[in-house]
């Protein structure tokens, strides 16, 4: 289970639409207990592929981010990336990118800009699984 405060979630629909026509991305940190990750510090991150099918983090702004998280004691808990025109689950790529089991991917589908679609998946063994995601 992932859970993000209801700001986090409007911040991240308006973040990904200005980033339109391309895939927007960056980093979630907070604290895990009991499994449950709380998102409690959003990290946007540049898309240096500048594309609208698919996303590379800035390497320099990733290790500012990660920098940050551990002197605020913080958990890496997870990423997230936009799909412009497709649907909120992942890709092919994204499965086959995804290095750590105990992350959460979040992908957020803007193929109805005005409705985006949020959803957060565990991707082990090449096998993606949604993840219960709660919006407080």
């Amino acid at each position: 289970m992932i859970i993000f405060k209801e700001e986090h979630i409007k911040d991240l629909f308006a973040y990904c639409r200005n980033g339109l026509p391309n895939e927007s991305c960056g980093l979630l940190a907070g604290t895990i207990t009991d499994g449950v990750k709380t998102v409690t510090q959003i990290y946007y991150l540049k898309n240096i592929d500048e594309s609208p099918e698919h996303f590379s983090m800035d390497v320099k702004e990733q290790f500012q981010a990660i920098s940050q998280i551990r002197k605020s004691n913080l958990e890496l808990i997870g990423n997230f990336h936009s799909h412009p025109s497709t649907p909120s689950r992942p890709s092919k790529e994204d499965i086959r990118l995804a290095f750590d089991p105990k992350l959460s991917y979040v992908i957020i589908s803007l193929q109805d800009k005005d409705n985006p679609v949020i959803n957060s998946f565990n991707i082990k063994e090449k096998t993606a699984d949604i993840d219960q995601l709660v919006v407080e």
